[in-house]
């Protein structure tokens, strides 16, 4: 057994004890295991282990090693989790079965002109980013603006924006940003919310997260 299914191992099972003393259901959260920067050699025995859903930040990294890994396993799910440029949409709708980094409205006119191109052979779901921290050098949308860009989205842009996501500050308690999220995706009728990471995904569970992204605790530090 490789070190990265031993960690899976560990890390489903942290995530199911989590999710038992949130009382949460059984199944009720999806492991998105962050494959970013790793190649397919590291990601393809996780993979044989069972894990479908994947994490990338980058659209020239999925594209260098999804489409052959998914001729193996065709039911693998890749989630894009890292800011998409604009001009990258065309590859993302070609890539990737969930968008979770959908902040702004140049980026949702762009998705819907190249999913009507793709004569809807291709439509991914999406997440929106919020901002809870605020922080200048992320993305997302402000949180007092997240519900008029979710209705954007649905009504003039005509996305499947199924849930939410959202990456805390570093150095502040992430309860209050995952309790925020969780606000906004229950006002909006969103039934999915993206949120903790390998340090905090069990605060995150016991806060409603349904996806946590976890990468270092599976794949170890990246290089």
């Amino acid at each position: 057994m490789s070190d990265a299914v031993s960690r899976l191992a560990d890390v489903k099972a942290a995530i199911a004890a989590a999710a038992t003393d949130a009382k949460r259901p059984e199944g009720s959260v999806t492991l998105v295991a962050v494959s970013k920067t790793f190649p397919a050699e590291a990601i393809e025995p996780v993979l044989a282990a069972g894990q479908r859903v994947f994490g990338e930040n980058y659209v020239q990294d999925a594209k260098s090693k999804w489409p052959e890994l998914r001729q193996r396993y065709p039911d693998a799910q890749v989630h894009m989790i890292g800011p998409l440029q604009s001009n990258k949409a065309k590859e993302a709708i070609a890539l990737f079965d969930v968008i979770e980094t959908l902040d702004r409205s140049s980026l949702a006119r762009e998705l819907q002109k190249e999913i009507q191109k793709a004569g809807g052979t291709r439509r991914p779901r999406f997440l929106v980013q919020v901002n809870t921290g605020a922080e200048p050098q992320k993305g997302g949308v402000l949180p007092e603006e997240a519900d008029a860009f979710i209705r954007a989205c649905r009504e003039t842009y005509g996305l499947e924006v199924e849930g939410v996501m959202c990456i805390p500050p570093a150095d502040e308690p992430p309860a209050p940003h995952f309790a925020l999220l969780t606000t906004i995706a229950r006002r909006n009728g969103l039934k999915t919310v993206s949120m903790g990471m390998s340090a905090d995904f069990p605060t995150a569970i016991a806060m409603g997260a349904t996806h946590v992204r976890v990468g270092s605790a599976i794949f170890g530090a990246r290089g």
